[in-house]
Parts: C-alpha cells; sequence; structure tokens
C-alpha cells in the first residue's frame, strides 16, 4: 500500500512520543491499529465484492451464449422432426391407400360372413400379492415376541402406558 520502511516508522513513533505523549501513545496506538485494520477488511471487502461482480458478469455471459445455443440446436431439431414427421405422413398416406384397396379385395372374396374377424383379448394384468394376507399369516404369539404393534395407540396413550407408577 505505502511505501513506508523501518527508518520512516522510527521518525512516525518519536514524533507520535513527542506530540502525544507516553501516557496516551499506547491507547492511540491500539486505535490506529484498529482503525488500519478496518480499513484493511473494507478494501478486502470492496475487493472481494468486485471480484463476485465480475464473475457474475462472466456467468451471465456464458449462460447468455448457452441458452442462444440451446435455442439453436432447439429449432433445428424442431425443423428437422417436422421434415421427418410431413416425410413420414406421405409415406403413411400411400401405404394406406395401398392397404385400403388390398383390403378391399380380399373382403370381397370372403363375403360379409368370412372369418377375417378380430377377437378382442384384454390386457395383461399381473396377480397382485395382498400383503394383508401375509401379515395375517404370522402368528400372534409371534408377533407379540417379536415386538410388532398389532394395535394402534395414540402417543399420549402410549405415554401414559409406560409411565413409572410413582407419577400415576
Amino acid at each position: 500500500m505505502f511505501d513506508i520502511g523501518l527508518s520512516k516508522m522510527a521518525l512516525i513513533g518519536a514524533v507520535a512520543l513527542v506530540v502525544i505523549g507516553p501516557e496516551k501513545l499506547p491507547r492511540v496506538a491500539r486505535m490506529v491499529g484498529t482503525m488500519l485494520g478496518r480499513a484493511q477488511r473494507y478494501v478486502a471487502d470492496v475487493k472481494a465484492e468486485v471480484n463476485r461482480s465480475m464473475e457474475l458478469d462472466e456467468l451471465r455471459k456464458m449462460k447468455d451464449t448457452v441458452e442462444s445455443a440451446a435455442r439453436d440446436v432447439e429449432s433445428s431439431i424442431r425443423t428437422q422432426a417436422s421434415d421427418l414427421e410431413k416425410d413420414w405422413n406421405e409415406a403413411t398416406k400411400d401405404l394406406q391407400g395401398d392397404a385400403q384397396m388390398t383390403a378391399a379385395s380380399s373382403f370381397d372374396s370372403y363375403g360379409s360372413d368370412g372369418d377375417t374377424q378380430s377377437s378382442v383379448v384384454p390386457a395383461y394384468k399381473h396377480p397382485r400379492k395382498n400383503w394383508r394376507l401375509k401379515r395375517g399369516s404370522v402368528p400372534q404369539w409371534y408377533k407379540a415376541r417379536s415386538g410388532v404393534r398389532t394395535r394402534v395407540q395414540s402417543g399420549a396413550a402410549r405415554v401414559a402406558r409406560f409411565r413409572p407408577q410413582k407419577f400415576r
């Protein structure tokens, strides 16, 4: 900060000793030390705040560039998806037209009561296990021995149940 050497500090101390006096010099030196410490902390806080604001600005710029890149990628994907969807629709229209023509010709060959009726098959449903049945299959004596609660009890009732006899 300042270019103060040992000789300059000795000169300042001698002048302070003459001007302030030996009785007040320790108290003034402590006050000057605390003021310098506060000033250094203030300067350090200002530097940290400036660094934080610079980093924040850099992060905002980086965020903007990433967002713009993401928007560009999203727009290109959307355009490619719409092109693909158009191509798919055109291809399926051609296939549907061919399928309708072949279906109409095959329907005419079978007649009105043909064997081409499709049967509806229900979706598979997983047989779930009933956990209440499993819990009920454990014997009551085993539940009591292992400490499984079988009856619901409120917190106040539980405290009253386990309270020592001298407090009842």
